[in-house]
């Protein structure tokens, strides 16, 4: 049988990665796959990176400066996406759907921003959209949730799925740093990139979890609807107090289906410090999963790098392979669920969302200070898990009070906040954040 035809657009880290891998592993990926893979073509977005992809891939295979003669090639089978971004990945890859190519991309930004039209797409022209390695890199957390999974009412999903946060806070609570201070240093690692802010404000683990919710629980792709908070103004003095109190704080996506809805959110989070995946340091991944059936599951190892994100992508392209000439009715639909079996189930707002907080607040130190908190507390029906009492930092004559509180609703408990924040005997802004156990 003819082997599979790759066009390859991109060879930075992760298309370097992917050939290097296809290359490598021939054997093995064609005695799984039924028939070889071969990359047929490379292209770049202009002519001066092409020289330099050729420099890598050599004289055997073409390298054009121009992906728009990559996705109209008639020779080319499977269209694989690693240029990043929206545009122009997104014209490229409804260009190769057009022209009935199968596609495989790393791109959580473009299918989290216009996952609902391309897959729509895909479905008319009866190709696939392959995008294992758009989410935590290595792991094969799509396939396990679209297929693994299949037979479980998924009921919540949280994840370690930024390997960029997941390294700052690391090194915040074993050093005693400062995010600035650790903010440098990731950058001088390689761990950051020079504008860290999609990392570090959240945005790229919303993503992510857009396209694993939508998996989870067979609704839209609606990354517009996440609530997105990232770790920039964490306090180095909240993860020692949160050490203190047997928890350690993660920036975790979480998307958990309720009675009204579905939370959708990513922000930094408490953990029981005996949960494994308060456990995951520097820049590893991991996502749990509970579910009705199997119970709950983990799933651990690198969200990003070349050879990893690789493996995802080389994954994808052999599935792609063994269901190419499949009735395309009887391929795993992209989102798990059938198109006509998608549910309409509504995101939640956050002032919806149950969880537990922690709560810090510098506090005047004399007497009636804990009583009137904790009296506005029980006036809002939040009942208060643990309690601890620091000196304060900020001045003599201060102190900080840590509050633990057990699930409530976030509404409520920002009413209860801005009336905390309202006594004169509070001295600086309130520190909430949000606490999970994760059972």
């Amino acid at each position: 049988m003819n082997p599979i035809r790759v066009g390859l657009i991109g060879l930075g880290t992760v298309g370097a990665g992917t050939f290097h891998v296809l290359q490598r592993n021939q054997a093995e990926i064609r005695g799984r796959a039924g028939r070889g893979i071969e990359i047929a073509m490379v292209a770049a977005r202009n002519e001066a990176r092409a020289a330099a992809y050729r420099a890598v891939v050599g004289d055997a295979i073409p390298v054009v400066g121009d992906a728009a003669a990559l996705v109209d090639n008639p020779d080319i089978d499977i269209v694989v996406e690693l240029i990043g971004g929206i545009e122009p990945a997104r014209s490229l890859v409804l260009k190769a759907i057009a022209n009935g190519k199968h596609v495989v991309t790393a791109n959580k930004a473009l299918l989290a921003l216009h996952g609902s039209e391309i897959f729509a797409a895909a479905r008319e022209q009866g190709v696939t959209v392959a995008f294992e390695a758009a989410v935590a890199g290595g792991i094969p957390i799509i396939k396990a949730l679209r297929e693994g999974l299949t037979a479980n009412r998924i009921e919540w999903i949280a994840g370690i799925i930024n390997g960029t946060t997941n390294f700052i806070l690391s090194e915040m609570r074993g050093k005693g740093l400062d995010f600035a201070t650790v903010l440098k240093e990731a950058q001088r690692l390689g761990y950051a990139e020079a504008d860290p802010t999609f990392d570090i404000e959240g945005v790229d683990a919303a993503h992510k979890l857009t396209l694993m919710s939508a998996i989870a629980f067979g609704v839209p792709v609606q990354f517009d609807r996440a609530h997105v908070e990232g770790i920039s103004s964490l306090q180095a003095t909240d993860i020692k107090y949160a050490e203190q109190l047997g928890y350690r704080i993660k920036l975790l996506g979480i998307t958990r289906r309720r009675e009204n809805g579905i939370e959708l959110r990513v922000h930094p989070t408490l953990i029981p410090a005996t949960r494994l995946i308060a456990n995951v340091e520097g820049a590893m991944n991991a996502v749990v999963v509970q579910a009705d059936a199997v119970g709950t599951t983990l799933y651990y190892g690198k969200g990003a790098g070349a050879e990893p994100t690789a493996s995802a992508v080389v994954a994808d392209l052999v599935d792609v392979t063994r269901l190419h000439t499949a009735d395309p009715d009887h391929r795993v639909p992209h989102l798990a669920f059938q198109p006509d079996a998608m549910s309409d189930t509504p995101i939640l707002e956050m002032a919806e969302v149950h969880t537990a907080f922690y709560l810090r607040l510098v506090v005047a130190d004399q007497p009636g200070v804990l009583s009137r908190i904790t009296t506005i507390l029980a006036e809002h029906d939040i009942s208060i898990d643990a309690v601890l009492q620091r000196e304060s930092a900020e001045g003599e004559r201060q102190t900080d009070l840590i509050i633990l509180t057990h699930d409530t609703v976030e509404g409520r408990m920002n009413e209860a906040l801005a009336k905390m924040q309202g006594l004169p005997t509070v001295l600086a802004p309130i520190v909430k954040l949000r606490k999970e156990e994760l059972a």
